[in-house]
């Protein structure tokens, strides 16, 4: 896709901006560190980067970001290269249910997360609710994460290394709202401090064997597999199926009880190499919406 930017001091502007609206982007469920501000901007923390985002018109404003963190960084990390327009007609194909999702979520862009603090993220999530991770997450970060200024008011930190997780004492992560994951947290970041390029070298596995190796890791179960290949590791075939998405697809598609297994079979064979954005846009959808449920 071809990116039409204007570079100023501390503010990226990317002009003209399609399938680019940030409530749809980080209110879709697949991030845990950005709010909302009073302009409607949102502030978030990724890469140990702080930056705000506004979306003004057409145009998008990044703000805290110099032109270099913007190309290595932030293009990748909101998956600018990438044309939706081209997937949305690809999974929308005779199918009034997605076309509906896809108009409600048209916003959504896939963010590329760091693979560390996405997989902690969503052992979090589990059977957990969306503003009790985020303030889980913050507290650790807070905590024990690198401090990275002040920015709109308050002070910023970065998320907590592997390292740094796996020397804390159960009690210590429990004291960040971590209740029976605190375990599963130490465990796991006592395991990639010991290997600390190894979620770089399971991400360039095939996604049998990816989530084969991502299930070793506490906490880690089929959902939150899914999460961490479509997420950060780049299989966006990958077909993440919680309550919400479990309810849309037996209440649009099934018409009846259907287990995890085979809602991600019919997926697969229905939305191809593309499931993982058809997805999240149902997963909105969906949640959004309260479609399907009771």
């Amino acid at each position: 896709m071809k990116l039409d930017i204007d570079y100023k001091k501390d503010k990226i502007i990317l002009k003209n901006a399609k399938d680019f609206i940030p409530r749809h982007i980080f209110e879709c469920g697949q991030c845990f560190r950005w709010n909302e501000n009073q302009d409607s901007s949102f502030t978030g923390v990724a890469h140990n980067r702080v930056i705000s985002v506004q979306k003004l018109d057409k145009d998008i404003i990044i703000e805290n970001s110099t032109r270099e963190d913007f190309e290595n960084i932030w293009i990748k990390y909101f998956d600018l290269g990438t044309d939706y327009g081209i997937i949305k007609n690809k999974i929308s194909q005779d199918d009034e249910v997605m076309q509906k999702a896809i108009e409600f979520g048209k916003g959504i862009r896939i963010l590329r997360q760091e693979p560390w603090e996405t997989l902690v993220s969503f052992i979090i999530s589990a059977n957990n609710n969306i503003p009790r991770i985020k303030k889980t997450i913050e507290l650790l970060a807070g905590a024990y994460g690198e401090y990275l200024g002040e920015f709109h008011g308050e002070k910023r930190y970065g998320f907590p290394t592997a390292r740094v997780l796996s020397q804390l004492s159960i009690e210590e992560l429990k004291a960040c709202n971590l209740g029976y994951r605190a375990a599963y947290i130490q465990k796991t970041a006592s395991m990639l401090d010991m290997e600390p390029t190894e979620l770089d070298e399971i991400a360039r596995l095939d996604i049998v064997n990816c989530k084969k190796n991502l299930l070793k890791y506490q906490g880690v179960g089929p959902k939150v597999a899914h999460c961490v290949l479509f997420f950060c590791m780049g299989k966006m075939q990958a077909f993440p199926v919680d309550v919400w998405v479990k309810r849309v697809m037996e209440y649009f598609y099934f018409h009846r009880e259907a287990s995890p297994k085979e809602i991600q079979e019919f997926a697969w064979e229905k939305f191809g190499k593309y499931a993982g954005y058809a997805q999240q846009y149902l997963f909105y959808y969906a949640r959004e919406l309260g479609i399907g449920k009771g």
